[in-house]
């Protein structure tokens, strides 16, 4: 490959961290791990992308609890069913695309329709990668929320995905995990947080604006608000890791006020937590105008990581030109 070449596909899979940002190589694969020496029912599963998934990392420490089930993704969701019927604790593996789209039979009959325990891992969630609509699970969120009994957690940083595992694993129905892979920005460090299954937390307070965020959006959201205090605007962040079951209460309590409200999401704004949030606020009747940010409704394009949040608004300077537009 010519020293172009590399650059471009570099560009293409880039990590979404800063540089010099703070990061945790493989956090879910080190928390399965984890997890695993203190529970023996859990096992690991993957089709044919252990080492994009960071699953490589427990097949590494438990051979004999890892199973490779090659590119056959409803095989590898129905192996996982089966597993989870003996009592095993199945964490599978694949990308959000190839779980949302080609297995999504298997998932809701042989996973959701019998409530087993098999964690559903998918890579590259929303716009993760630059390789074009073959791998960006835009709208993996807006397909799986429907399923009943499928519980869905959109991490955003290690913090997020090591707490989440072990509860997921502890928890009794299927879930989907949006995986954030490889060197993971570590973020909540810092806000006195800590990952609690079907919960919304406040990470910081703010008079003038809200901005309700899910997986890498709250990093982002985060960052907007430390930017946007500059221009004398406070800001107010809820991240809202679990997106199903959804916490209402604390969100809720966060829009019914006379403060800007914004969601921030990195899916299609069809079928995510902008609907999620608006859903909840009519039926809870509160009135109130909530801005978007999120991908369009469309297959997006081809190309370098950045330059791709930059034009679909999924940067912190966009974002913070979209709350002083607002403003």
């Amino acid at each position: 490959m010519s020293a172009p070449a590399k650059l471009k596909t570099s560009a293409m899979i880039a990590s979404f961290a800063d540089p010099g940002q703070k990061t945790s190589p493989a956090p879910f694969g080190h928390a399965l791990v984890k997890a695993a020496r203190e529970n023996d029912r859990i096992v690991g599963l993957t089709a044919d992308l252990g080492k994009y998934t960071d699953m490589h990392i427990f097949a590494k420490e438990f051979p004999d609890r890892f199973f490779q089930m090659g590119m056959a993704e409803q095989l590898l969701f129905g192996a996982a069913a089966g597993m989870a019927e003996t009592g095993l604790v199945p964490f599978a593996s694949t990308y959000s695309v190839f779980a949302a789209r080609r297995a999504y039979d298997f998932i809701c009959l042989d996973i959701a329709e019998p409530n087993l325990n098999v964690n559903v891992v998918g890579g590259l969630p929303g716009l993760t990668t630059g390789y074009g609509p073959s791998h960006q699970a835009t709208e993996d969120i807006a397909i799986f929320r429907g399923m009943p009994n499928l519980t869905i957690v959109d991490p955003c940083d290690s913090v997020d995905i090591e707490q989440a595992v072990p509860q997921l694993a502890e928890h009794p129905g299927p879930t989907y995990l949006r995986l954030l892979r490889g060197n993971v920005p570590t973020v909540l460090d810092e806000y006195d947080y800590r990952f609690e299954l079907g919960r919304a937390a406040v990470l910081r307070g703010g008079a003038d604006v809200v901005l309700i965020s899910s997986g890498l959006m709250t990093m982002r959201a985060l960052q907007a608000a430390e930017q946007l205090a500059a221009h004398n605007v406070d800001v107010a962040v809820v991240h809202t890791p679990t997106i199903k079951p959804f916490d209402a209460e604390t969100v809720l309590a966060q829009v019914d006020t006379d403060r800007l409200v914004l969601t921030c999401e990195n899916h299609t704004v069809v079928g995510g937590l902008f609907e999620t949030v608006a859903s909840a606020a009519v039926q809870r009747g509160v009135a109130k105008q909530i801005t978007p940010v999120a991908l369009p409704d469309e297959f997006l394009a081809a190309g370098a990581l950045p330059t791709l949040h930059d034009r679909y608004g999924l940067a912190t300077a966009r974002l913070v030109a979209t709350v002083l537009e607002r403003l």
